[in-house]
């Protein structure tokens, strides 16, 4: 086993922690935008349909009230996938977890921030501080998705 002290030690051992850090920063990052393709792909439908409830009421046409429900289901529906699935609060919280774990690859390169005085030992902070970033993150993914299932716990004791 090589030593602390082994300078390839160091080099594997930094290697290993950069590449789980990119490999980390582009997955939070891709998730990201998915969540948001999905969240805005979904809430320009529901604007798009309820726009055309009150626009359809002043057409004359037989299927009138077909169509409004329909639209209305739709609006719902989309609605409820998006409170169920929480895409704009895992946007919004991949987003900052990539741009955290981006943030620390620059100031550990740099030796700057806390690696200016991390003596000889920066990699090992950096490995602590990525996986701090990464778990404050699962925490919250937690807490959302708790969140999310609350209203149909209570609906299931009523």
């Amino acid at each position: 086993m090589a030593s602390s002290s082994d300078p390839s030690a160091a080099a594997t051992s930094q290697g290993i922690t950069l590449a789980r850090l990119d490999e980390q920063a582009r997955w939070y990052g891709r998730k990201s935008k998915r969540a948001q393709r999905l969240y805005k792909s979904m809430k320009v439908v529901e604007i798009a349909a309820a726009a055309l409830i009150p626009f359809l009421t002043g057409l004359k046409f037989s299927h009138f009230e077909l169509v409004a429900g329909g639209l209305g289901v739709l609006i719902t529906i989309f609605e409820g996938i998006l409170q169920l699935n929480q895409y704009q609060q895992i946007w919004t919280t991949y987003r900052a977890t990539s741009e955290a774990l981006t943030h620390e690859k620059y100031l550990f390169l740099a030796l700057a921030g806390p690696y200016a005085t991390a003596g000889a030992n920066p990699p090992v902070l950096l490995a602590e501080r990525i996986e701090a970033i990464m778990s404050q993150e699962n925490t919250k993914w937690v807490s959302l998705q708790e969140q999310a299932a609350k209203p149909g716990t209570d609906a299931k004791k009523a």
